[in-house]
């Protein structure tokens, strides 16, 4: 008789098919200036760039538009007069490539009329014509203590205006129902608020007449943050600054500090979705994205800005 091995014949293993992470969108013909495993920077003009983008592709859209300054500025800026009719192209390109929970968040600084102390409106104009198309979800003030006083003329010389150091911040959907959770983006407690809760509190109505029950003295791990965001804008010891400074480039005039954009992409968006900045300047918004783990798409039509830029990612770049 034929010898019967009592050894079993392994099974062939069932292959496991991996789920292949999902391409960050990218227009047909554009090649990237740098990448990383998160995201890409390319130069580009915006608005033909947003038009070869996927419909519903974008999680968040956070962009520090130029700003309708008196002063020209370098990069380019527009008037007041004409900056709704600007600026509305855009949003109408971005209004189409947001997923249905998304959001686009505008860091919109104020400018005063010529000749005059007094304020152009041309930011609530702008929020007009946006609240046409998208929701508002609500408006963000962002204080900058370190802001140096202007403009001059009112403020240091004749003494008749304070520093204007408070920009906007328009947070706008694409539904009433945005993609949000405050629980990520809490404040450390208080002195007293730690005393509170280890304490315990009494449920009484305050003099207002609210009445505050047993839940306020619950530990929920930070307290919910107020619409004023208190951020310095004083970033002089950076990598970016840094390397700018060692080969001889001159930086970016106009950068908002990483705590703007980390707030609100912590703030609107999970690890994995995509964040678009497309006037990306020197790509303060995908550095805080690369870092928070969030893919990442930079477009800026001054190649010398984003060449720069590149300095934020000494460790996560892949040059091309």
């Amino acid at each position: 008789m034929p010898h019967r091995s009592n050894t079993t014949k392994a099974k062939p293993s069932r292959r496991i098919r991996e789920t292949p992470a999902p391409r960050t969108p990218r227009p047909k013909g554009i090649q990237p200036l740098y990448e990383t495993s998160l995201g890409y920077a390319a130069v580009a003009d915006a608005l033909p760039f947003m038009r070869a983008l996927p419909d519903d592709s974008i999680d968040l859209a956070l962009i520090s538009p130029p700003f309708a300054l008196k002063r020209k500025k370098e990069y380019g800026n527009v008037d007041a007069d004409a900056y709704c009719d600007w600026f509305m192209p855009f949003a109408y390109e971005v209004y189409r490539i947001l997923k249905p929970t998304g959001s686009l968040v505008i860091d919109i600084g104020g400018t005063w009329n010529k000749g005059t102390p007094t304020r152009s409106t041309y930011q609530y104009q702008l929020l007009i014509r946006l609240a046409e198309r998208f929701c508002f979800a609500q408006e963000f003030f962002w204080h900058n203590p370190a802001k140096l006083p202007s403009p001059a003329e009112w403020v240091t010389v004749r003494r008749m205006r304070v520093t204007d150091a408070v920009n906007m911040i328009w947070w706008m959907s694409k539904n009433e129902h945005p993609k949000a959770d405050n629980r990520r983006v809490l404040r450390p407690y208080s002195e007293s608020m730690k005393a509170l809760i280890k304490n315990g509190y009494r449920a009484k109505r305050r003099p207002s007449g609210w009445q505050i029950s047993k839940k306020f003295g619950k530990d929920h791990g930070g307290s919910i943050p107020h619409n004023i965001l208190d951020i310095p804008n004083t970033d002089s010891n950076g990598s970016y600054l840094r390397i700018c400074k060692e080969k001889g480039i001159k930086p970016h005039p106009a950068r908002f500090p990483p705590g703007i954009p980390e707030f609100f992409i912590k703030f609107l968006t999970d690890p994995g979705d995509i964040v678009l900045d497309f006037f990306a300047g020197s790509n303060v918004t995908g550095y805080a994205a690369e870092h928070l783990a969030r893919r990442w798409i930079a477009v800026e039509i001054r190649e010398d800005y984003l060449a720069a830029s590149r300095f934020r990612f000494p460790d996560q770049l892949t040059l091309l």
